[in-house]
Formats: structure tokens, sequence, C-alpha cells
């Protein structure tokens, strides 16, 4: 017990000369301080296996909610949706019955060797319980249609009633053209769910994405794990295609040398402009594909701290987090024995973190009126924050910024602080004014190779013409750097695993640096003369939307 003791002090306590710098420059301005105890308190009690991993759809999502609606309350925070903390998201839950189907790849009238899970997933996105399929196959490169960079995978072809087999992520730039499809950064392009979008489009009946660890920027075990879920979409947002597959790079090789195609040079071919589409000859899909659904609601979850500027109040800054994650699955995933994918780090450090900072922020408001939203179904296609961007709480003409947190630095305390994103607008001189007054610099900017600004949820306000970027963790830590930076990189391995489980030993001046960051940036944005504004020629620089009046 003394040792336990001893590593949690000095976790606690190491830091509290760094910690010390950005608390002094938060008072010498008379700011909100975001404090360790609550940060620490809701994220070992959010990320235990009493809430269950916070799963869509399941009893640990429903505690989550009730526990935040309950926080926020005893916080001060008022309700941002009427006399409720709730905003209802509804959705559509859909899962695959494997065992129940005889969906199945065919060349020649003989079936493939495959297995669920092992082999490939799939699961449907039109919310039927029951399909039947009998398609030919057509490999149709990135599957991308792109008039801005003059590239079209379709070329015309019908694609009606096919499935398209696809590589993942987008073309890669060349010597001639550095900056094709934004250059070593990920474009929307890329995205898996885009792929989808774009095969609906064209009437496509399913499609396959073809896995490799370095096109999608993960293992096939994260594939394995969430396309084994039970998988949501809006209702009425019929945005996908029957079938919706990823399947691993070996059955792709044999999929394609039984039909008498060479897969590598048919990507060879995919990153020219002139490629067309390939038909898969004698290759199938067949079968019938047999899936449990139904229908629920679940809740964002928002609370206003209100602004004291009589006419800025009237304008707001959102902070956001999501407070789901995997939840708890009906088998073993993973190898451990654990069934239960707690999600510590993703997201319970933001859901957390967000709690904190609504503490701190309430005891001293700022001129624009501040909002706290915990959105759902995060996981599952950003869709809890999709559904505010469609019917907003407040209105998103008169929304100044989007600032979300999404797996916190559990690390240490950095000299640094990530702001990719931020410089698609005037959001970057605020934050860099921030930093400097924090004593920390902005993160080196490198690609985002992996499409980090598509992949969470200021992606859904960016979309509906709000400035909005993640605020993620910085990578030049003070203390031990060399070990620090392999503990962060090592948290990859943990990646939407169930072994994301929260350590009363972690150090989390870090994530306390992280939140007040974030906390501090949105009172500069929430005290400042004027909302920011996107910069010109950002294909997100669009008026905000405006929704109809309620």
């Amino acid at each position: 017990m003394s040792k336990l003791i001893t590593t949690l002090q000095a976790a606690r306590y190491g830091s509290l000369f760094c910690l010390s710098l950005f608390s002094l420059a938060a008072q010498a301005q008379q700011l909100p301080q975001v404090q360790e105890a609550p940060l620490r308190a809701h994220l070992a009690l959010l990320s235990s296996d009493l809430f269950e991993g916070r799963g869509t759809g399941q009893r640990g999502g429903d505690l989550t909610v009730a526990y935040l609606e309950a926080q926020a309350q005893a916080l001060g925070l008022l309700p941002a949706n009427g006399t409720s903390y709730r905003q209802p998201v509804r959705i559509s839950g859909v899962k695959a019955l494997p065992a129940k189907s005889t969906v199945h790849l065919e060349l020649a009238g003989k079936s493939l060797p495959m297995q669920f899970a092992d082999d490939w997933v799939w699961w449907t996105g039109n919310a039927q319980t029951q399909q039947s399929f009998d398609h030919e196959l057509l490999f149709v490169g990135y599957g991308i249609s792109a008039p801005e960079e003059q590239w079209d995978d379709y070329k015309g072809v019908d694609c009606r009633g096919k499935i398209l087999v696809m590589l993942v992520n987008e073309p890669r730039p060349t010597e001639a053209e550095p900056k094709r499809f934004g250059g070593a950064a990920l474009t929307y392009y890329g995205r898996w769910n885009y792929k989808f979008e774009e095969a609906r489009r064209h009437g496509a009946a399913g499609v396959l994405l073809i896995h490799t660890d370095a096109s999608a920027s993960y293992g096939w075990s994260v594939v394995k794990n969430g396309g084994s879920a039970e998988h949501f979409q809006l209702q009425g947002a019929d945005t996908g295609v029957g079938l919706q597959a990823w399947i691993t790079d070996a059955l792709a090789q044999q999929l394609f040398t039984g039909a008498g195609l060479n897969l590598d040079k048919l990507r060879e071919a995919a990153e020219k402009t002139d490629f067309r589409p390939v038909r898969l000859p004698a290759a199938k899909l067949k079968g019938e594909a047999r899936s449990a659904l139904r229908q629920l609601e679940q809740y964002n979850v928002a609370g206003i701290v209100p602004g004291t500027d009589p006419r800025l109040k009237q304008e707001v800054v959102i902070y956001s987090a999501h407070w789901d994650h995997l939840g708890k699955q009906e088998t073993k995933q993973d190898g451990n024995g654990d069934v239960i994918y707690n999600g510590a780090i993703d997201n319970g450090s933001g859901t957390a973190g967000l709690l904190a900072m609504a503490k701190a922020a309430v005891a001293q408001p700022a001129r624009r009126s501040q909002m706290f939203l915990w959105v759902a179904a995060e996981e599952q296609g950003l869709l809890g924050s999709s559904a505010y961007a469609a019917q907003p709480l407040w209105p998103l003409r008169k929304t100044a910024a989007a600032l979300n947190i999404d797996v916190m630095n559990f690390v240490g305390v950095t000299r640094d602080m990530g702001l990719a994103g931020s410089e698609r607008s005037e959001l970057q001189q605020h934050a860099l004014k921030v930093a400097r007054d924090m004593q920390l610099q902005a993160s080196p900017e490198a690609p985002d190779t992996a499409g980090g600004y598509f992949r969470s949820d200021h992606f859904s306000f960016a979309k509906a013409g709000v400035p909005a970027f993640s605020v993620s963790r910085g990578r030049d830590f003070i203390h031990h750097p060399q070990e620090s930076s392999e503990k962060a990189r090592a948290y990859g391995k943990r990646y939407h695993q169930s072994t994301d489980k929260y350590d009363p030993a972690w150090d989390l001046s870090g994530m306390v640096q992280q939140a007040q960051f974030t906390l501090q940036l949105g009172y500069e944005i929430a005290n400042s003369a004027k909302m920011p504004a996107w910069k010109a020629g950002d294909p997100f620089a669009q008026p905000r939307q405006i929704e109809p009046a309620p």
C-alpha cells in the first residue's frame, strides 16, 4: 500500500512546478483554473467497469447520460434544451448476424474460404434486416470523384447493382503534383464514410474496402472490433449502401488472383488519373445477409454558462467531447478475457476534462455564453455532433467556435500544444496568443496523414460553417522526454482495445494543462470583439448555416 501511495504522490505532485507556470498565467489574467481532483475523480469513475464502456444503446451509455445530466445540474450549468440538459439523437442500430447469414464471395461458382471477423466484416448501411445478394464485383480504385482535383475513378461506368471494391485512403502525391489530394495529409476523400456515400450516389449495392495497416493508419484488430459490433446511423439519414464491408489484404489478393487480376498492378494503375474501373471476371458476392435492427434514442448532454455582456451573450462558444466508447461486447474480442471496452483515454478523458472545465467556468463567466456539450455516438460516425449541427440548440450563425477534446494527455506536461486544424480559420491567431500566455509553443506542423481533422466531432461543426478544431496533446514532454514519448506512442496498441483502462498512477498534469489551454482559448474567443472567421480559400469557408426557427 505504501508503494502505491508513493506512486500516486509522485504522479500528482511531481510536476507541481510546471503546473504552476500555467496556473500563474491563468491567475495573472484572472481566468478560471481547471483542477486535477475533479478531473481525476470523473475519469476514474466514468472509465470503470460500472459504466460498462459507455456503449451506444447499452446500459452503460444510459448510466453515462444520467451521470452527466446530474453533474451538469450540480455544477450550476443551465439546461441548453429548454428545461432539459438532454438533446435526443434518434438512431437506427444494425448488427450483423453472420451465423444466420450466407453472404460470401464466389469465384467461378466456388465459394472463397473466409471467416467473419478474421477475413472480413460487414454490416448493412440501409437499416434492413434481410438482404439477398447476387452481384458482380467492380474495382473502382479509390472510389473518389473530386472535380476540383480533376479526378474521377468512376469514369461514367454504370455501377448500379454492383459491389464496388475499393482501396482505403486516396491517391498519393507525386513529384509533379506534390499537393495532390492535400499532399501527405489526408483529405475527406480518403475517409471510408465518404467512400460509402459516393458509392451510394452511383447506385452501388455494396462496397468492399481493402484494408492494410498503412493505408488505414490502424491494424485489422480495430476493424475487427468495430465491424463486429452493432452499427448505427441517424434515422432517416440513408447515406450508406446495402452492404458495407472491409476485407483483409490477404483475402483481396486471393480474390483478385482467382479472377485473373494482379492487385498490386491495379493499385499502381489507381494512382493515375486515367484509371478506369475494372470488372472482376467470374467474381460475385452472393447469399443472404441477416441483421438485427432496432430503433433507439440516445442523448447529447448540454449545459450553458450565460455570458455577461448584454449583446455578446447572444453568441456562444462550444466546448465538446464525446461520452461514448465501444461498450460491452458479447464475446471476448482481443484474447485477454475482457468484454468491457472501458475507453479511459478515448474518451473518458475528454468527458471528464469537460466536466472539470465546466466547474471552473461556472464560477467566472465570460462575455459570450459558453456551452459544454457531451455528444453521443462519435464512435459510430460522429452521429451525436451531426445531429446537433442539423438541429442546433443555439443558432449556428451565433456560434463563435467549437473547441473539441478527444484522447487527452495522460503522460505529463509538455512545452507545446497540438493546434492542428486551427490554421483553417482565425482560431489559429487566438490559439497562438493563448499559447504565448501559457508559455507554450504550438506543436510543429506535420501532415495529417490519418485524416484526423475528419475523424472527430469538431468536423460536424466545420461542415456547418462554424470554425472548429480539436485541441490535441503536445509532444515535447518536459520530464523524461524519451520515456514519456514512448509511453504516449504505446497507447496506439490500446486504442479501441479492452486494455484502454484507467491507471491511478497516471500523471494527469498534462491532461489538466490541455484542459486549461482549451478553456483559456474559449475565454479568449468569448471575450474578443468579434467572432472568428474561416481563412479565405479553405474548403469550409462558408457562411454558418442558418437553420430555420424551431
